[in-house]
């Protein structure tokens, strides 16, 4: 599902609403889904591939 401001949660989430959201684009936003109004942490794309890079080891 993607919100109007361009966020997207995993399909993988399902309805428990204890996700993150992300919008991919320039810089990587990631926000939490039950706090959207404290704002993001931001990724540029560098940042953004070693983090995922961490998690997949």
């Amino acid at each position: 599902m993607n919100t109007v401001d361009g966020y997207h949660k995993s399909s993988y989430s399902g309805d428990s609403g204890h996700c993150v959201e992300v919008a991919e684009g320039t810089t990587t936003r990631v926000r939490d889904t039950r706090n959207r109004e404290l704002g993001h942490l931001g990724f540029d794309a560098g940042e953004w591939t070693a983090l995922l890079g961490t998690l997949t080891k």
